[in-house]
């Protein structure tokens, strides 16, 4: 756990604001966001994103697909 991670209850509201679908997933979209908010908050480089997160590339694509939105 990073000090750049959502807690619960903030999860919870993103989660309800942008009525995500409960489809299955590979990894739950709270970890791509806390990987989402650990780039932005250290400016470490995309490929730089510490291996306990998912890879660099699944993430870019939901921060590209989302910042679009």
């Amino acid at each position: 756990m990073y000090p750049t991670d959502l807690t619960l209850t903030q999860w919870q509201f993103i989660k309800k604001t942008l009525d995500f679908d409960d489809r299955k997933r590979k990894y739950d979209l709270c970890i791509i966001w806390n990987a989402i908010y650990y780039i932005v908050k250290t400016g470490c480089q995309w490929r730089m994103l510490p291996s306990n997160y998912p890879k660099w590339q699944l993430v870019y694509y939901y921060y590209s697909k989302w910042s679009n939105w």
